[in-house]
């Protein structure tokens, strides 16, 4: 049996629906930004495993990372044993992040567990309840996670009751009619209505939304987040998981910003493909917990360690920051010139985002209203023709683009002709 369609019989068979699956093949192998499926099919990714292949598949330099730690042990469990590759990726971490001040890492196993780590370490530090979270956010599917995500299809639909004492204000959007000025003043009723300010932990907040379509959030609104924190003695956390490791064309996206977080999740394309996240923040917050309130059997595997490392070596060595801005504007510049094309410009309503971190959002040529059924066209084209692509938004109107900053410029020349055929035919 070696079928896309007797594999998915038994898939439906054998694991529950809630587990969605957007293709309809099952991998074989992959190469930096291609993929094939069992039945030799080759496809362009422009998923990336959802944010996770900043490096590409099996970059080499992982794939003997990887391989050299396997010669020596895969797992001890860092709290029972230790092993210092752990110790010296949280220094580079530390190194790396925003903000000049002593700071610390965790290290955890997925961007839900950093998530949740975040909140506990807050809570911990400033003795307060308290979480606010915005409206369009993705967090995670753990119950902390549901209950901070801003988007209720299909991520909170009879998952309830969710954890109390967390809090949503609107995220700012001129496209969808909310403005900076509108979101900080729903911020101050917030603190007038539902929660005062003195029992807040934390506010987190992605500096681009990930799962809620790309939105970058204003300069302005970042540093006023920032002085809302200072004021009240509340930490601001940022939410890196999907923004993080060049993709956004700085190693971090809170440096777009002149903003620095008190803390910081990390997951994704930290560890090119191995399970991996870990939370970074100022040294004293992080040391609120007592021994033994943070960790986990997995956090802070040996290999995905090691992948890690390999990974920030590569993008140093390759420039995938500056190759991030290069992608980005190539693509920009090809979303420019499909729009050129009638039935394209009337349903493109914005195309945003920073570095390669880039969305296209659609709308409805007549109502104006968001246009999922367009999205969805597209998408399904590009794929028939071998290009994966993802949607997002809280409306399903968004194309999101997560290509490898690895990718060969052939290749991408290749997808930016698939994906102009695509929105014409949409």
């Amino acid at each position: 049996m070696n079928s896309n369609q007797e594999w998915k019989s038994r898939k439906d068979a054998a694991t529950p629906r809630g587990v969605g699956v957007m293709c309809n093949f099952y991998a074989e192998r992959a190469e930096n930004a291609e993929l094939w499926d069992i039945e030799g099919k080759r496809y362009i990714d422009f998923a990336s495993g959802i944010a996770v292949l900043n490096t590409g598949h099996r970059h080499p330099k992982i794939v003997a990372a990887v391989q050299k730690q396997l010669e020596h042990f895969t797992h001890t469990a860092y709290q029972i044993v230790p092993y210092s590759s752990y110790v010296e990726l949280a220094e580079k971490i530390n190194q790396l992040s925003p903000g000049k001040h002593a700071k610390k890492t965790a290290f955890f196993t997925t961007g839900a567990e950093a998530v949740e780590n975040a909140i506990k370490i807050a809570r911990s530090a400033t003795r307060r309840p308290g979480v606010i979270a915005f409206s369009g956010a993705f967090h995670g599917r753990t119950s902390m996670g549901m209950a901070l995500t801003g988007k209720v299809d299909p991520y909170k639909i009879g998952f309830g009751p969710f954890p109390g004492e967390v809090y949503h204000a609107p995220f700012p959007n001129e496209l969808h009619g909310v403005s900076v000025e509108q979101a900080l003043s729903t911020l101050q009723t917030l603190f007038k209505t539902d929660i005062e300010p003195s029992k807040v932990a934390a506010i987190i907040i992605e500096p681009i939304q990930g799962e809620g379509g790309f939105c970058v959030a204003p300069v302005a609104f970042m540093q006023a987040l920032r002085t809302i924190c200072d004021q009240h003695g509340i930490l601001l956390i940022a939410d890196e998981i999907q923004t993080g490791f060049a993709r956004t064309g700085k190693l971090f996206a809170m440096e777009h910003f002149g903003v620095v977080p008190d803390l910081m999740t990390i997951a994704k394309s930290l560890a090119g493909g191995l399970p991996l996240s870990g939370v970074v923040g100022r040294a004293e917050i992080m040391d609120a917990p007592n021994p033994g309130g943070l960790g986990g059997t997995y956090a802070g595997n040996a290999l995905a360690v090691a992948s890690a490392l390999a990974v920030l070596d590569i993008i140093e060595e390759e420039k995938l920051v500056e190759r991030a801005n290069t992608l980005g504007q190539r693509l920009i510049q090809q979303l420019n010139a499909s729009m050129q094309h009638g039935n394209v410009k009337n349903h493109v309503a914005e195309i945003r985002g920073l570095g390669s971190m880039v969305a296209i959002e659609f709308k409805h040529p007549i109502t104006g209203m968001p246009d999922a059924d367009f999205t969805k066209r597209v998408q399904a084209h590009a794929l028939e023709k071998g290009l994966l692509l993802l949607t997002c938004g809280v409306y399903g109107n968004v194309i999101r683009f997560l290509f490898p900053l690895t990718i060969p410029d052939a290749v991408m020349t290749e997808a930016l002709a698939i994906l102009d055929s695509a929105l014409r035919i949409g």
